[in-house]
């Protein structure tokens, strides 16, 4: 078995390069990888594309990368908890491609799959749809979409093992499953590290031949992204 451990964050991205194409994991502000985010902020590295369902919020996950300029483009779902995000978008300083959220995951499942297109109804006849073909199949108008892959996709688990085996908590699954599948390289961060042999096969979602990297994490925020309270 292969030890895929490094130290930490830092020597985990150190590789990541100016105009890389990144996977972040994580919906809203729950399983994003924190750590590596905050070594990608002192990096410096510039020119990233991020492939994220959303971007964080002005001072927290993806929206750090936003606020120093390091992102040039995002591909997303959802982007409304953002204020500098919406800014640079509306300036024209950030291109950005937002997509259907079933359609954003099964671009990425696919690129983890080996599938380069698929067909689907979402964004047929809007905006989502210009310049895509369209095919009928069974009375039913059809978009064909293409997989999403990445130089590097960066996740969170709750638990792995030395050989990069991972254990999601929760929601906190969302997509880190799927993108750990769809990066060239794979770098994990996990709040429990444990050796090789402890976890139970039967538990684990993401098994360790996707992941090249993994350390444990620190100082974990886990904020919540919008408070309700009842008087």
């Amino acid at each position: 078995m292969i030890n895929k451990l490094v130290a930490n964050a830092d020597i985990a991205i150190n590789d990541i390069r100016d105009r890389s194409t990144l996977m972040l994991g994580g919906f809203g502000l729950c399983g994003i990888p924190e750590n590596c985010i905050t070594a990608l902020l002192k990096s410096g590295v510039k020119g990233l594309t991020c492939i994220s369902n959303n971007a964080g919020v002005d001072d927290f996950g993806i929206g750090l990368l936003l606020q120093t300029r390091q992102v040039v483009k995002m591909i997303s779902s959802y982007v409304g908890e953002n204020a500098e995000f919406e800014r640079q978008l509306l300036s024209g300083e950030l291109e950005v491609e937002l997509l259907p959220q079933g359609t954003l995951a099964e671009r990425i499942r696919a690129g983890g799959a080996g599938i380069p297109g698929f067909y689907t109804p979402a964004g047929v006849g809007t905006e989502v749809g210009a310049g895509k073909e369209v095919r009928n199949f069974n009375g039913k108008d059809y978009l064909l979409e293409s997989w999403l892959r990445a130089d590097f996709s960066l996740v969170k688990a709750w638990k792995g093992d030395t050989t990069g085996n991972l254990i999601y908590k929760g929601t906190a699954r969302n997509f880190n499953p799927m993108m750990a599948a769809a990066g060239k390289i794979t770098i994990a961060e996990v709040e429990e590290l444990v050796p090789a042999g402890s976890l139970d096969p039967n538990q684990v979602h993401t098994p360790g031949i996707y992941v090249q990297r993994i350390f444990q994490g620190s100082n974990y925020e886990k904020r919540i992204e919008q408070y309700t309270t009842l008087d």
